[in-house]
């Protein structure tokens, strides 16, 4: 038997995202769906697995259906596989953001940085004038990241600020790409560069696992394996599982 896994998110205005939570948590238990969705005014955010019927129907009622009547019609969407069921419970849960940074103070609503389709991604990332920062905590760009990528160094994605304030500067550092596994803490983290002064912040649409699985390994820059956050525990090229051992990810 083998599972769907969805990692799923947009930025849209859901200002009743705690009416919206029974009901869609009785409908992804309704399909045995397993894993975490996060609902917050935001937007909504999340990674969900099921059989591939179910996750289908549950992508559907999310974009056409009347539960959110039209408003996640530019859902980001990522499909990978996995051999067992990677969740144990499913938690739909109503947050304050549907990704911790500022306490909703920086909305990707208003402003993001400049999206970067996969396949334009190398020849960006090859400038000599393009500063690349991998948004991600420490621990995750320890398994993999882009050549050349700066590392933060942070724990959690809010200390992002911290690092932009003390080692990044508008006037020297002109040209910045950033990258996270999904997309969506660079939309929160180009909009904060932007509201900062920084004038060209570029981001990876799709995040890491859009390039995986869309650009061949022998043109890769990335090396190792990119975190997820479920058991299959990192992804490779093509989204396969990269294979465990007892000592951790082995790459």
């Amino acid at each position: 038997m083998s599972f769907k896994v969805a990692a799923l998110y947009q930025f849209v205005s859901l200002p009743d995202a705690r009416a919206l939570q029974p009901a869609l948590a009785a409908l992804c238990a309704d399909l045995c769906i397993k894993g975490t969705l996060l609902l917050a005014p935001e937007g909504i955010n999340g990674t969900i697995a099921g059989r591939p019927e179910a996750i289908d129907m549950i992508v559907a009622e999310l974009r056409h259906g009347p539960l959110f009547a039209g408003r996640l019609d530019r859902l980001e969407l990522k499909f990978s596989e996995a051999s067992e069921m990677p969740f144990k419970r499913l938690k739909v849960k109503v947050k304050r953001e549907i990704v911790a940074f500022d306490n909703g103070a920086t909305d990707p609503n208003k402003a993001v940085g400049t999206y970067v389709e996969p396949a334009d991604w190398n020849a960006l990332i090859a400038q000599d004038d393009v500063v690349l920062v991998d948004t991600r905590n420490s621990f995750e760009v320890q398994i993999g990241t882009f050549e050349g990528a700066r590392d933060p160094g942070t724990i959690t994605f809010g200390a992002f600020k911290d690092y932009v304030a003390e080692a990044m500067d508008p006037k020297r550092d002109r040209k910045v790409a950033m990258f996270c596994t999904g997309g969506i803490r660079c939309e929160k983290a180009s909009a904060y560069m932007l509201a900062q002064g920084f004038s060209e912040v570029y981001h990876l649409k799709g995040g890491i696992l859009a390039y995986l699985e869309q650009v061949p390994a022998e043109q890769s820059r990335w090396r190792g394996g990119c975190f997820v956050f479920d058991d299959r525990v990192a992804l490779g090229h093509g989204l396969a599982e990269v294979p465990e051992t007892a000592a951790g990810v082995r790459f």
